[in-house]
């Protein structure tokens, strides 16, 4: 027989137990009953009393246990049911000893009184009652008197004894029952959990996705902003200044500009795309990248940007390295296309655990308060900050009509990613910023706020 049948198995001799059990007394009354009749002289007096006890016993057990089984939940009336059908069985043992077939089943009713106790003084009561069946009757003689005594010990030592046990075992069952259905609790409640966490996993995959997607399209958007659309700037610029040159040099000078533009922002798209460092940022520290960004774009604005560094020089993660130098020709491009400017000045600083890039320029300056995003423009200033603040930095923009722009970006020199405000959507696309020319300080309209840069950071 496997384990799942047997289980099985007791199952159902657990959930027919108490009936079959419930039927044993009536037939034990019935038997002693019939056997007292036959061994019993049968005079009508003994009939009518073997009659009227059987009757008696069958009554009271029919009343109290068969009709109103719920009344063995109330405590009291249990115990008053309990000890009557035991004086009952008494009385029938004292006058037939044949009785005590039938006396022995109280030990079936015994077993329904509350635990300690109440049961143990109902076994005993119970076993002096079979020990009397036993002895024939109440002692008369010395010697019946002594054999009663040796079985009246034996019953009840067995009767104590089996009913501590059984008290025990039965405790011990349905503890062992409690804990089969807290565990089937608890597995239930694992697997809601279980099915719960599932569902939110999906939904954590799904938000991840949409995530990634946002993200990466943010990057490319600030990607094409910093190299095509700054590129095509500067190479439509080129070709207006070709178209409206009165001598060949200087058309020819122009045209190669446009060429050369076209080839860098070519150059940076494709870095773009494959997310690699700025062109400028492969072989030099981020100093040199920024002289050397500042140099194309003199040349090519005809604007003096000397670049000056404070500090100790060391190295920077490529996050912060990158961020810096868009930051710088997204300010330098700014400065070619609304300044007007005759000086730009940039200032890179090493402090203890911040980096920082100043951007001053004398140009014609605005209103940072009055800063839009629009398709013509204005996204440069956007991605400037949001990528200052999702390395934990901080962007600062510092203007007025008349009197130039001052921009300082400071990032955290071992930065890590911020929570930062959500990317402002506009649908403008200005181009990122090309290896060559990139302007500060003129923001264009975007969504700049005013700031302050630090005086002593920036030079003019």
């Amino acid at each position: 027989m496997t384990m799942g049948t047997r289980d099985s198995w007791l199952n159902v001799w657990e959930r027919r137990e108490q009936p079959m059990l419930a039927l044993v007394p009536w037939f034990a009354l019935v038997l002693a009953a019939l056997l007292a009749v036959v061994v019993e002289s049968p005079t009508t007096t003994a009939l009518a009393v073997n009659a009227g006890l059987a009757l008696l016993a069958a009554a009271w057990m029919l009343w109290f246990f068969t009709l109103h089984p719920g009344w063995t939940e109330r405590s009291p009336l249990l115990v008053f049911s309990v000890v009557g059908l035991l004086v009952i069985m008494a009385v029938m043992v004292v006058y037939s000893p044949i009785y005590g077939i039938y006396s022995w089943t109280g030990y079936f009713f015994v077993y329904r009184l509350p635990p300690a106790r109440p049961r143990l003084l109902g076994a005993f009561v119970v076993a002096v009652t079979v020990a009397t069946s036993q002895a024939g009757g109440l002692p008369r003689t010395g010697t019946a008197a002594l054999i009663y005594a040796v079985l009246l010990l034996f019953n009840v030592a067995l009767a104590i004894g089996f009913t501590w046990f059984a008290s025990l075992s039965n405790e011990q069952n349905e503890r062992r029952k409690q804990l089969v259905e807290d565990l089937s609790e608890a597995n239930r409640k694992l697997e809601a959990t279980l099915a719960e966490n599932a569902g939110l996993h999906e939904q954590l995959l799904v938000q991840a996705r949409e995530a990634g997607i946002s993200d990466e399209r943010q990057r490319m958007a600030r990607e094409i902003h910093d190299t095509l659309a700054q590129g095509l700037t500067g190479i439509v610029t080129q070709l207006q200044a070709a178209e409206q040159a009165a001598q060949a040099p200087d058309r020819s000078r122009h045209l190669h500009a446009a060429m050369q533009l076209a080839r860098d922002s070519l150059t940076e798209a494709r870095r773009s795309v494959h997310e690699l460092r700025p062109q400028p940022l492969e072989t030099a520290r981020l100093g040199e990248a920024l002289t050397e960004v500042a140099e194309r774009w003199s040349a090519l604005n005809g604007v003096p940007a000397p670049v000056t560094t404070t500090g100790e020089p060391r190295p920077l993660p490529p996050d912060v390295e990158v961020t810096l130098l868009r930051t710088a020709q997204e300010a330098l491009a700014n400065v070619a296309k609304h300044a007007g400017a005759t000086r730009v000045g940039l200032t890179l600083s090493f402090m203890d655990d911040d980096v920082a890039l100043d951007v001053r320029d004398d140009g014609a300056g605005f209103d940072p308060a009055g800063l839009r995003t629009t398709a013509e423009g204005g996204f440069g200033l956007t991605a400037m900050r949001q990528r200052v603040e999702g390395l934990a930095g901080m962007l600062e923009i510092e203007s007025e009509p008349g009197a130039g722009t001052a921009i300082s970006a400071c990032i955290p020199a071992v930065a890590e990613p911020a929570v930062a405000e959500p990317a402002v959507p506009g649908p403008a696309v200005p181009g990122p910023a090309v290896p060559g020319p990139a302007v500060p300080g003129t923001a264009e309209p975007g969504t700049a706020e005013p700031g302050t840069a630090e005086p002593e950071r920036a030079t003019a």
